[in-house]
């Protein structure tokens, strides 16, 4: 698992300059994860209620192991919802060959298309959109297997305005493989030292994964960290969702990394009815 996990922090995470040492001085807030257990899916629906934010905060929502779907606090303070897919040659990050890239099958008209390098490469796309601190917002991810390719497609309710936005859909090569790896992630881009002293903290929840024609709750999730050594995070499960803070004067006080939790199982939770059809 830990082997795996470094592998996937290394495609979605431009780790923080801090080094080995925890008493280095800290240029950004420790990134800090939730992974999902569940098989192999076609769809994956998960909410976000953002507490506290600051510029250059990333808040995933919908992670996988090709992609990840969330809302951002960008360095100028502005505030967008991004869709990322890798290309299916992760080993070489200077270039791709075009037939091996990331395909844009379908894009909301509002939606803006790019490329993206560094840990890796493949396709982006940016939804403008000033999401509120206290808000929840809902995100859902599909797969639909097309030969040795998958179509991944973006869907965003906008709550303003009643419904739901197909964004995107990009088709990548994965062997006609479906959805797997699930995660969510607070991360801090900014990286700057004063990046650091700004705690980031949100509420994860109501999450369901369609395996075939199913769709199954998600009620455990694992807390985990990356390379940065930082110890001001914390997890814990509140209002019937997984809590998870980082950076500032935010103190390991609930979980303990690498700690799953479990919510209740008198729980009780139904699939919202409104979900877009999935492909």
């Amino acid at each position: 698992m830990k082997k795996m996990l470094l592998k996937i922090s290394t495609w979605w995470l431009a780790f923080a300059a801090v080094g080995a040492a925890a008493d280095q001085p800290q240029t950004a807030c420790r990134s800090v994860h939730l992974w999902y257990k569940a098989p192999e899916a076609v769809a994956f629906y998960n909410e976000v209620i953002v507490e506290r934010s600051a510029p250059g905060s990333y808040f995933c929502v919908c992670g996988w192991d090709k992609g990840y779907f969330g809302i951002q606090e960008l360095g100028n303070g502005k505030k967008a919802v991004i869709f990322s897919v890798w290309d299916s040659n992760q080993n070489d990050k200077s270039a791709v060959d075009e037939d091996k890239r990331v395909k844009l099958l379908h894009r909301d008209e509002k939606v803006r298309i790019g490329r993206f390098g560094g840990e890796g490469t493949g396709g982006q796309a940016f939804l403008d959109y000033e999401w509120k601190i206290g808000e929840p917002y809902r995100l859902m991810v599909t797969a639909k297997p097309d030969g040795e390719r998958t179509e991944y497609g973006g869907y965003f309710y906008a709550p303003e305005e009643k419904t739901w936005k197909h964004l995107v859909t990009f088709s990548t090569i994965t062997g006609g493989k479906k959805l797997k790896g699930f995660y969510s992630f607070i991360e801090d881009f900014k990286r700057d030292g004063i990046s650091a002293t700004k705690a980031r903290a949100a509420l994860y929840g109501n999450t369901w994964i369609k395996v075939g024609d199913e769709w199954q709750a998600s009620s455990s999730a694992r807390f985990t960290g990356d390379r940065n050594p930082a110890m001001n995070i914390d997890a814990a499960l509140r209002d019937d969702r997984f809590w998870l803070s980082t950076g500032g004067e935010t103190k390991n006080i609930g979980t303990k990394l690498n700690e799953s939790m479990t919510l209740s199982e008198n729980l009780k939770r139904e699939i919202p009815k409104d979900l877009p059809q999935v492909p």
